[in-house]
Formats: C-alpha cells, structure tokens, sequence
C-alpha cells in the first residue's frame, strides 16, 4: 500500500520503519525542508530519533501536495497543538472516497476540547478515521522490541483493516469499538506521568510512585467514563498500560519534565532545553478543564496543572494530596 506519514517526529519515524519493513510504500512528511534534506542524505532522524537507521525505500518530503493525493493510508503523527491547523492544509489534497486515516497523535484541541480523531473526522470530512493507541515508544519501536496497541475505530471493520496493516511478528494489535477510551486514556496517562516524574525528582520512592499511578487511574476511569468510554478501553493496552510505562519508562518525556519539576527547575527553562514535545504540559491544562467540564474530581492530573502554569512546587503538591479528606477507597 502506499502510506504517508504526516510528522517527522520519533514516533512517526517509528511507525514509517515499521510498515516500511512490511514491504510498503512509505514516505515521511516535515515542515522543514532542510532536515528533511538531511535526514534523506544521512538515512538518520538524529534530532528525533537518534541511533536508528532508516532504510533508503523511506521516502522523505516537505512537500505536502506531493504526497497526500496518491496515499491510501494517512498517518497523522503531529503534536496535538498543530493537529487542527495540518488537518486544515491536508484536507483541500485529499481523497477521501480513496484515503483511510489513522491517528497517533495523543492529545485534545486546545480550541474546541475535541479529541484528536474528531478533529480529523471534522476537518478531512471522513468517516474513516481510526486511532492507533498504547504503551509503545518510538525507541523500542524502532529497535523491534515486541509492542502491544490497540486500534480504535467505530467502524469495526476498518480497525481489522488497519489491524491486519500494522500487525507484524514484533508488534501486535488488538481492536476495540471504544474510541473514546482509547483517546481519553492517552491524554490523561500524559499527565500522571508528570506527577510520577516530580515524585521521582524530589527524591520520594516506590510507595509513592505506585500510589500515584494507581490513583490516577482511578482518575482516569472518573473522566473516561463520565465521557463515554469503557471501563475495559481504560483496564487495557490504551489505558493502564500506556500509563505504566509513561510513568516508568527512562523514554518518557512527560516523567523527563516532571522529574525536572521535581527538582525545582522552572518549566520554562525545562520545555527550552527539550527538541522533542512533551504533551503532557498541554494536555494539563486541558485537562483541567475537561474535569471542571465534566464535574470530574482530579487531584493529581489538578496539582500537575497547578505545577505546571502556577508554580506550585512538588513539596506543596504533596501536601496538597496528602492532607485532603480522608475518604473510602
């Protein structure tokens, strides 16, 4: 099949590697014709991706009316905040009648509160959108270390479609109905792992760790399902697996600036030292919102917002969550 790749990112170079092993036509696409240039030369994404080479049938472009027209499937892995305004260039290019969309990219719109396969729904004026979701960093990705999503979509059988395309001997996929829970789950797990990094970086152990992990998903069920997913989305790969290894993982950005939070470094200061997008610090906000929408009680996805945009230090964090009413399990 012939797939393009919208975003040059660790993960969308991950996932071009992988279905480029499958024997597929695939090219890249990036904003900035100049790395783009040096990745075709280097068969390297050293910004993004470093150490893993790329195989020369990968196909790179900054052009986005060469690739979009001809593409069966469309892979949308672009941070959240561009997401909206890409749909918005990709759609005018786009055959939908021809073209399957799947999406990577974990997140909601800062502009309407939609959840990323919503917007593409809207914008692209394509039913056929699926999202591809679950505990799998680009690095260990890249390197065929044996991973595990799931593949949400309403139309059953386009998630067997996207199934069967992803499917590979080291990286399985599982499907689900439950697009809401598949993206809810990736949004919230964002977050929590910056809590667990703040606990990590002010120097607190493992009861701590595993008390905000296993709270937050009780969070996470809260929210999730008040919006409609299922306990089961939330229970499996997209939900409580996605959230153990962001919370844990030495790959995780978002426990990188949680980490850094927890050592009393400014966030400014850490964002600014970062190439690759965090979506943890956007998704904070936004979440934020979400449970005061929603009527949904947070305390820990609250206090990493409030760490996060009003400087609320780790240490009062901890008091804030540790000092609240006692209440039953």
């Amino acid at each position: 099949m012939n797939i393009v790749v919208i975003g040059d990112g660790g993960w969308g170079t991950a996932i071009a590697k992988l279905l480029d092993s499958y024997g597929h036509t695939v090219t890249v696409w990036g904003p900035f014709p100049d790395y783009i240039e040096e990745i075709r030369k280097t068969r390297m994404n050293s910004r993004y991706l470093p150490g893993i080479k790329l195989a020369s049938s990968i196909r790179w472009t900054a052009t986005l009316s060469s690739a979009i027209p001809d593409a069966d499937v469309l892979v949308l892995a672009i941070p959240s905040k561009f997401y909206r305004d890409t749909c918005e260039t990709i759609s005018p290019l786009l055959d939908t009648e021809h073209t399957v969309v799947v999406s990577l990219t974990k997140g909601v719109c800062p502009v309407t509160h939609q959840r990323m396969s919503e917007v593409a729904r809207e914008i692209l004026k394509t039913e056929r959108v699926a999202v591809l979701s679950g505990p799998s960093h680009a690095e260990e990705v890249a390197r065929r270390i044996p991973t595990a999503v799931t593949c949400a979509s309403v139309n059953s059988k386009l998630a067997v479609e996207i199934q069967t395309l992803f499917n590979g001997p080291r990286f399985r996929v599982y499907t689900t109905d439950d697009v809401v829970g598949v993206e809810i789950g990736g949004v919230v797990k964002n977050v929590l792992a910056i809590a667990v990094g703040a606990s990590d970086g002010f120097g607190f152990g493992d009861n701590t760790r595993a008390a905000l992990i296993t709270r937050g998903l009780a969070e996470m069920m809260r929210l999730g399902i008040k919006m409609g997913a299922k306990q089961q989305t939330l229970s499996g790969l997209a939900g409580v697996g996605d959230l153990i290894v962001t919370c844990t993982s030495v790959h995780s950005r978002n426990h990188h600036v949680g980490e850094r939070l927890g050592r009393g470094i400014p966030l400014a200061e850490i964002m600014s030292s970062m190439k690759m997008v965090a979506e943890g610090v956007d998704n904070a906000k936004l979440l934020h919102e979400l449970a005061d929408q929603y009527g949904v009680e947070m305390p820990i996805a609250d206090v990493v917002y409030r760490m996060c945009y009003c400087g609320l230090s780790a240490e009062d964090a901890v008091m804030l969550l540790m000092e609240r009413t006692a209440k039953p399990e």
